[in-house]
């Protein structure tokens, strides 16, 4: 397979670090020892945003081919929040650049069953709604399998939609994605390397996944009708796209591991012409990124060094200090030995480097104006209370600005409740009883015939999204803040009363940037929290930088007023879907008893998403027990490399220039 040429592309090879992956662009130049033990040929690229252009262009030269010969090209597509970036370049490409879909026909991996093409959750309206209705393919030329028919005809409509792609002349590049269980399509765990398009069992763990889509797990239908392993396999050419951290483990496994019944994506290894795109977080486990002296030599970069060196430690179970030849000699190091002069050096400097980013309350910055972007009302107390607590503490100017509503979080029974509660409130002073009673009787009287999915009247989504902010009130008073210190920039992008959003537009990046404008701040926090199950922190983080750009321009470059304004540092916190390592963090910043308690306490406050959180993801526990753990197991895992014992500790990364 010939891979296009993206800017985009860079060398994983030497296994640099998140800060460095966040600078460094280039072409892919991974040496063959690299990928010695990946047994399908995979890509990583920086961000999600390469995949798509990449995959896209990689479409639109297919189409253009055929086009030439006079010949249809024939698309596998995919749904879901992965492939969603290669169908808006794909529109992008038609509207601007003239890529016509009149030769194309597309061939749909599945859908739920039962499901009616019109439903809110149907893979037809997904892909109208996303791809077929902005270009001009012709609407005979899209199949899409049925959730509608009647349960008795399945087979035959499967069998039907067999022989179309037969009739088409087979599947010239078909679209995946991949599932935490490994699954391609739904072809859950146990599917056979010769199955074709069929109705399938929904695995647990893939309805829990679908879960948030359909505002509860109750309501995920338990049943699909799915292309089969050997449909896909049967494809000249394959994409598999994966993003985000909470791919990583999987990723690995589909590339590296043995081909298994209960890991559908492994079938992919006899595939000759298999590709796997994956972003720097999804790669972030392959061996070549994770432990490439494992592979071969390798060029020892102090962000390497200290990723080994750690690594090694918590491989043997011996303290760094304590590490010897032998340890090193033993994981195949003993040319990090040679090149620092012995094993002492060696432990020395990386258990120094690592004592270096701890930052108590008296290292940290004092009066400095300070913004935390927090995406949805309530990550700000979750990822970042402790820090939070002590920026106030040392006299900084704080601002904290939730980006979104949050409102589709929200439980129509915590509506209900609070209608309740005004209409007694109403009756016990005898006041705007009329108005109150008929906000009350049209809340009322939607919820009752409200189906899951369904899009909130606006009374509804008001209500929802005054409980989400009284709740972010109170959790930032707890930390010694007030209301004065909360700002709601309710952008337009979240504005849709569904789980699936609209791009980031410049009405979003416009209030991102007036917000700098108006505050100019010296320091700024944003999400680095890309495994969010819908991408809203990836969305935000999206705007924040949108603006930087705009205000700015590019890192390290002048922009629009950089003679007057200074460019904020921007730190990077993570903590409601994973935590930064503590190699790859700038800063750990430690908590005591006291401080985590009451970071959990501001947790508290926010009462809607307590007990059961409407996306919780594959976590069953609540916000609080997930904080609680990895502060704590943050601390831990320095007190096992040696270092200084904390009670409890948060971890950032600030963004170099």
């Amino acid at each position: 397979m010939t891979l296009p040429v993206s800017g985009a592309l860079k060398d994983v090879g030497t296994g640099h670090g998140a800060r460095d992956r966040m600078a460094t662009r280039g072409p892919l130049r991974v040496p063959s020892h690299a990928t010695a033990l990946e047994r399908i040929h995979t890509v990583v690229v920086e961000e999600h945003e390469d995949i798509a252009r990449v995959v896209a262009s990689r479409i639109a030269a297919l189409i253009e081919e055929k086009r030439a010969t006079g010949q249809t090209a024939v698309l596998g597509l995919a749904t879901g929040s992965t492939p969603i970036g290669v169908y808006r370049e794909l529109i992008r490409m038609h509207r601007d650049d003239g890529l016509s879909f009149s030769n194309v026909v597309t061939f749909n991996l599945d859908e739920y069953y039962p499901m009616a093409p019109d439903a809110i959750h149907s893979y037809h309206r997904f892909m109208w709604e996303n791809l077929f209705t902005h270009v001009d393919i012709a609407p005979g030329n899209v199949h899409i399998p049925r959730g509608d028919v009647p349960r008795e005809e399945v087979d035959d409509e499967c069998q039907r939609y067999e022989a179309a792609i037969v009739d088409a002349g087979g599947i010239d590049f078909q679209i995946l994605g991949i599932g935490k269980t490994g699954h391609i399509g739904f072809n859950e765990p146990g599917s056979g390397a010769d199955s074709r398009t069929r109705l399938v069992h929904l695995d647990a763990v893939t309805k829990r996944d679908a879960a948030a889509d359909f505002f509860g797990e109750e309501y995920v239908p338990k049943e699909a009708v799915t292309m089969g392993v050997a449909t896909i396999l049967a494809a000249r050419e394959i994409a598999l796209l994966g993003t985000g951290e909470h791919k990583a483990r999987i990723i690995k496994r589909s590339v590296e591991g043995d081909i298994n019944l209960e890991i559908a994506a492994t079938f992919l290894q006899r595939h000759p012409k298999t590709t796997f795109y994956v972003d720097s977080a999804a790669g972030a486990d392959l061996t070549r990124v994770a432990t490439p002296w494992l592979l071969d030599e390798v060029e020892w970069t102090d962000d390497l060094k200290l990723r080994a060196v750690v690594w090694l430690s918590l491989t043997t179970g011996c303290a760094i200090l304590k590490l010897t030849q032998h340890d090193y000699a033993e994981h195949k190091m003993s040319s990090l030995v040679t090149r620092s002069g012995s094993p002492g050096a060696v432990n020395g400097e990386v258990f120094n480097a690592l004592g270096a980013k701890i930052r108590g309350k008296s290292k940290l910055p004092h009066g400095k104006r300070t913004i935390c972007f927090s995406p949805h009302p309530d990550d700000d107390v979750i990822s970042m209370g402790g820090i939070l607590r002590k920026f106030v503490e040392n006299g900084n100017e704080m601002l904290v600005a939730y980006m979104t509503s949050g409102n589709i979080a929200v439980f129509d029974h915590d509506v209900r409740r609070y209608v309740d509660f005004l209409r007694r409130l109403a009756n016990d002073q005898a006041r705007g009883r009329g108005t109150v009673g008929l906000l009350a009787d049209r809340v009322e009287e939607f919820l009752a015939a409200k189906q899951p999915g369904d899009v909130d009247i606006p009374e509804v989504a008001d209500i929802k999204r005054i409980i989400r902010e009284s709740e972010a009130v109170a959790g930032i008073e707890v930390m010694g803040l007030s209301r004065e210190h909360a700002r709601f920039l309710n952008m337009p992008f979240y504005q849709t009363g569904q789980v699936q959003k609209d791009p980031i537009g410049p009405a979003d990046i416009a209030i991102v940037k007036a917000l700098l404008v108006e505050f100019e701040p010296e320091i700024i926090f944003v999400a680095g929290d890309l495994s969010d199950p819908h991408g809203t922190h990836r969305m935000c983080k999206e705007a924040i930088d949108g603006a930087l750009t705009e205000l700015y321009g590019p890192r390290g470059a002048a922009g629009e007023g950089a003679g007057a304004r200074t460019r904020p540092e921007v730190w990077l916190y993570r903590g409601a879907w994973q935590e930064w390592s503590v190699t790859d963090a700038t800063w750990l910043v430690p908590m005591s008893q006291e401080e985590l308690r009451l970071k959990i306490q501001a947790i508290f406050k926010h009462q809607s998403q307590k007990d059961s959180a409407p996306f919780p993801g594959q976590d069953d526990r609540e916000f609080w027990q997930r904080v609680d753990a990895r502060n704590k197991d943050t601390a831990h895992l320095l007190d096992k490399l040696g270092l200084a014992e904390y009670f409890a500790m948060e971890a950032y990364v600030v963004a170099q220039e």
